[in-house]
């Protein structure tokens, strides 16, 4: 079984407010990212969720995912992913992205999957050659994957063991929205 796990648990104290119940296109910011993921070929669904956990549960629909609140979620993304990773351990691979890119494309995490391949630990996405979301991850980086820590620790860790890069700038979403300005830009286009 594939899983997917979707990181938004961060307190948005760029955004100035709870940026997974921002709107756009008339529903909350974070059903978008986990509508792309239900909508996808994974078969569970967690969504890590953190600061104003209560609120997002409240106002948020799952669409079939699983809500569960990292109580580290302070400690940086790499809590809440070790969070997440601990719900799906018993998954072959689990696809990780973020709540904060509602553009993403469910072909993106159907791309990701296809280029899984023996002796390739990861595969993640790009846009204009750049790495983004989401990524894939094989059990086999589960345990590791447990103890980086901060918000870049998963990202330090992908360097150093083989991963897949998989173009997807055809599909868009790559874009997180950080500010309330990247999410009016978002809403004009």
């Amino acid at each position: 079984m594939i899983a997917g796990v979707l990181l938004a648990a961060g307190a948005a104290t760029r955004f100035g407010q709870p940026k997974q119940l921002a709107e756009l296109d008339g529903r909350p910011l974070l059903e978008h990212a986990i509508a792309a993921l239900t909508e996808s070929p994974v078969e569970r669904v967690v969504v890590v969720l953190g600061a104003g956990a209560d609120q997002v549960v409240a106002r948020v629909d799952p669409h079939g995912a699983q809500f569960v609140v990292s109580e580290r979620w302070d400690e940086g993304q790499s809590a809440s992913l070790a969070r997440g990773l601990a719900e799906v351990s018993d998954c072959e691979a689990v696809v990780v992205t973020l709540g904060d890119q509602p553009r993403l494309s469910p072909d993106a995490v159907t791309r990701v999957i296809a280029a899984r391949a023996e002796g390739v630990d990861a595969v993640r996405a790009t846009y204009a050659g750049e790495p983004g979301h989401p990524v894939l991850l094989e059990r086999r980086l589960f345990e590791r994957m447990r103890d980086v820590t901060g918000d870049h620790g998963a990202r330090n860790l992908l360097l150093s063991v083989p991963t897949r890069e998989v173009a997807c700038d055809d599909l868009g979403g790559g874009e997180d929205v950080d500010t309330p300005a990247q999410l009016d830009a978002l809403r004009t286009r």
